[in-house]
């Protein structure tokens, strides 16, 4: 039996996961296929790596999810009164940036990593600004909330700052600081969604 796409990604995923750099050489012979099926499954290293990040993004994203449901059901707030989206949201950035995986990536190819990770038109961003605006959507219609402005708009901003925050030692030269983030994205959020 081939491996399907599904199989070629978890493959990938798993691998970057364990911290391993991506060959897509050694891939297909750990797959048992050919690198020119490699490349008609997957496409390219950077679509490769775009599908792999996606996923264990995805992965990360429902974890985040299911740890608030396990502590807290279906509550839009906390017991401060913090909106859901906004501890989901934190403690999403806080596994990706634990993930010594992804860590491993950034330092080693950063340009790569900046590329796929930060693209507005690849496979990692757009769906990360989906869970975002989903989630958005759910706590405002659940608490009642009126956003100033688009859904849509504030997903995409709060992504872009969480981004600067979270990759900020590979994009500017500077130390990664979850506090400050969570500090402003809130104060962002709040803003918008709580008049």
């Amino acid at each position: 039996m081939t491996a399907s796409t599904q199989d070629i990604v978890r493959h990938a995923a798993k691998a970057l996961h364990g911290g391993a750099r991506l060959e897509l050489g050694r891939l297909s012979g750990e797959l048992g296929i050919s690198r020119a099926t490699l490349f008609r499954r997957v496409g390219n290293r950077d679509d490769l790596l775009g599908a792999a990040l996606s996923l264990l993004s995805d992965r990360t994203w429902d974890a985040a999810l299911r740890r608030w449901r396990d502590g807290r059901g279906e509550a839009v707030r906390d017991e401060a009164g913090r909106l859901r989206c906004l501890a989901v949201m934190e403690d999403y950035r806080r596994a990706v940036a634990a993930d010594e995986g992804l860590r491993k990536l950034i330092d080693t190819e950063p340009v790569v990593a900046m590329r796929v990770l930060t693209d507005p038109r690849g496979r990692v961003q757009p769906e990360v600004v989906r869970a975002h605006a989903a989630l958005f959507r759910a706590d405002v219609a659940e608490a009642g909330l009126r956003p100033l402005v688009g859904i849509d708009d504030l997903s995409f901003a709060v992504v872009r700052l969480g981004e600067s925050f979270l990759y900020a030692d590979a994009l500017a030269s500077r130390t990664v600081d979850l506090d400050v983030a969570t500090t402003l994205l809130d104060a962002l959020v709040n803003g918008a969604l709580e008049r």
